[in-house]
C-alpha cells in the first residue's frame, strides 16, 4: 500500500477514537483524523469522569465492569501512575425523591458494594449537606476518579508506538466509496482506507451523512460545569461525590475545589459548547439548597457536549447501507469509563475477531449496541 492508503481510518481523536485506533493499530495501518488542533479538545477534555459500575443503562454497566481490569492493571508503559483513585459516590435523595431512590436500588440490586444509607449517615460522609435536607442515599463504595489525561494520552502513546499516524486540523469534508476503499477528503488532501470508523462525537451523524450511512438519530446535549472554592476550614478532598438521585445537580471534590454541575442535558447542534449563564445560576441555586454554604464566586466554568441516541447506549457496529463504514458513537457521559472494553469490542467487530470472553462474561451483548437496533 502507498502511504496514503490505510487499512483503517478513524475519525475523531477523543477518547473513543483514540482508544479504538490504538486497538486497531495492532491489526493494520491506521490513520486517526482530528478536526481540531489537538486531540480531546471537546467532550473528552471537559469531562468530570468517574468510574462507577452503578452508572448508566445495563450495556454501559457491563462494559464498565469489563473495563475494570484495564483500569486496575494497565499495560506496561501505558501510564506512570494509577489511572484510578478512591472517591465513592452518594446518590442523594430528598424525602420527595425516595421513590426514585427505591427504583434505583431495585435496578442495581445485583451490583457490588451498593448500600442504602440514611440521611444522618449521608451527612456524616458529606458534612456540608444541610441538616434534614437529605432523607437517604445510595452509596457506591467502588466508585473512583479517573485520570482522564493519563488515560487519553496513554492510548495516544500506544497508538503511535504501534505505528499509527494522526493528523490534526483535518476536518473530513467528503467520503466516497469505490470497490475497495473509502476516499476521504480532508481539505486539499485525500486519503484512502478500507474501513472508516466514525468516532466523531457530536458530529457523528454529520460524518455518517457524508458516507451515505443511515442516520442514527444522534442528539448532542450540552452539559455545564464549574469550579468553586471550598468553605474555609474544611478539608473535603476525601469526601465522596454527591449526585442528586434524579440528576438535578452534582458536587465533586477535586484538587482542593468543588466541581459542580446542574447536570443539564440541553439539546444542541454540534459546536464548541459554551456555558449558559442561566444554567450556571440554576446550578448555584440547587447546590446552595442542598449544602450549607454560599457560592460567592465561580472560579472557572465551561460546557461540553454529551451525545446520545434514543436508548442512551452507544452505537457500535457496521452500517447496513454504507459498506465498510463503522459506527462508534453515542457514548453520552459514559465514554471514558467504558473506553477500555468498548474500544476492544469495536476493534474486534471491525476486524471480524471474536469478542474477548471476559467482556461477554459480564453479560455484555454486542446486539445491544448494534446500529440495526435503531
Amino acid at each position: 500500500m502507498g502511504q496514503d492508503v490505510y487499512d483503517f481510518a478513524v475519525i475523531g481523536a477523543g477518547i473513543a477514537g483514540t482508544s479504538v485506533a490504538a486497538e486497531l493499530a495492532r491489526h493494520g495501518s491506521v490513520l486517526l483524523l482530528e478536526m481540531e488542533s489537538q486531540p480531546g479538545y471537546h467532550t473528552t477534555g471537559r469531562s468530570a469522569a468517574l468510574f462507577s459500575e452503578s452508572y448508566g443503562p445495563a450495556p454501559i454497566r457491563a462494559l464498565t465492569r469489563a473495563s475494570s481490569r484495564f483500569f486496575d492493571n494497565p499495560p506496561s508503559g501505558f501510564s506512570d501512575h494509577s489511572l484510578l483513585s478512591p472517591r465513592g459516590v452518594a446518590m442523594i435523595a430528598r424525602h420527595d425523591q425516595l421513590g426514585a431512590l427505591d427504583a434505583l436500588m431495585e435496578e442495581l440490586s445485583d451490583a457490588k458494594d451498593i448500600t442504602r444509607i440514611d440521611g444522618d449517615e449521608t451527612r456524616r460522609r458529606i458534612p456540608l449537606l444541610r441538616e434534614g435536607h437529605i432523607a437517604a442515599a445510595m452509596y457506591d463504595d467502588r466508585a473512583r476518579d479517573i485520570d482522564v489525561h493519563a488515560l487519553h494520552h496513554g492510548y495516544l502513546r500506544a497508538f503511535r508506538a504501534a505505528g499509527g499516524k494522526m493528523e490534526t486540523r483535518a476536518e473530513v469534508t467528503a467520503l466516497e466509496r469505490d470497490a475497495r476503499y473509502w476516499r476521504i477528503d480532508v481539505g486539499t488532501a485525500e486519503h484512502r482506507a478500507a474501513v472508516v470508523v466514525n468516532s466523531a462525537g457530536a458530529w457523528a451523524d454529520h460524518v455518517g451523512a457524508l458516507a451515505g450511512a443511515i442516520a442514527i438519530g444522534l442528539m448532542p446535549k450540552r452539559r455545564t460545569a464549574m469550579t468553586i472554592g471550598v468553605p474555609d476550614g474544611i478539608d473535603a478532598d476525601a469526601w465522596p461525590m454527591a449526585v442528586d438521585v434524579e440528576e438535578e445537580f452534582y458536587l465533586k471534590p477535586e484538587s482542593g475545589r468543588f466541581l459542580i454541575s446542574p447536570a443539564d442535558e440541553t439539546p444542541s447542534e454540534p459546536c464548541d459548547a459554551q456555558p449558559d449563564e442561566m444554567d450556571v445560576a440554576i446550578c448555584v441555586d440547587r447546590v446552595e439548597q442542598a449544602f450549607d454554604m454560599q457560592v460567592r464566586r465561580i472560579e472557572n466554568k465551561w460546557a461540553g457536549l454529551r451525545s446520545f441516541v434514543a436508548d442512551k447506549s452507544p452505537v457500535c457496529g457496521f452500517d447496513e447501507r454504507a459498506d465498510g463504514f463503522f459506527w462508534l458513537a453515542g457514548q453520552g457521559g459514559y465514554g471514558i469509563q467504558t473506553a477500555p472494553a468498548l474500544s476492544r469490542v469495536a476493534a474486534r467487530l471491525v476486524t471480524g475477531l471474536e469478542i474477548d470472553g471476559h467482556i461477554l462474561d459480564e453479560g455484555f451483548d454486542p446486539a445491544s449496541l448494534s446500529a440495526r437496533r435503531l
